[in-house]
C-alpha cells in the first residue's frame, strides 16, 4: 500500500501548506478545506502559483470551487485494494486551521 499511503501523505502536506490566514480568513472550515482541495486538484502549477501569490487563491474561494471528493481518494483506493477500511492518520492534519503556524500574526 505504499502508493496509497504516499498519496495520502502528499495530499495532507499540500493541504496543510495551504492552511494559512491569507487564504482562508473569510471562509468557514468546510468551505476552506474543499477550496484548498480544489487548488491541489488543479495541479502543481496552480498550487505553486497560490503559494507564491495568495491572490491566486481568490478565484477558487470567490467562485467556491470545491474538490471535496479528492479527500476521500486514499480511503477508496485502500478499500478497493485491501477490502478493508482505511484506518490511518497522516503526518499532517488537513483539517482547516490545524496549521497553527499559518494563523499567527
Amino acid at each position: 500500500m505504499p502508493l496509497v499511503t504516499g498519496f495520502a501523505e502528499r495530499l495532507s502536506w499540500a493541504l496543510y501548506r495551504l492552511d494559512r490566514k491569507e487564504y482562508g480568513h473569510d471562509l468557514g472550515a468546510d468551505a476552506f478545506l474543499y477550496t484548498r482541495a480544489a487548488v491541489v486538484a488543479a495541479g502543481r502549477t496552480a498550487f505553486d502559483s497560490v503559494l507564491k501569490d495568495p491572490a491566486a487563491f481568490t478565484p477558487y474561494a470567490t467562485d467556491l470551487v470545491w474538490a471535496e471528493s479528492l479527500l476521500y481518494t486514499p480511503d477508496r483506493a485502500y478499500r478497493r485494494s485491501t477490502g478493508q477500511e482505511w484506518d490511518r492518520n497522516t503526518r499532517y492534519s488537513y483539517e482547516s486551521y490545524s496549521n497553527t503556524g499559518g494563523w499567527t500574526d
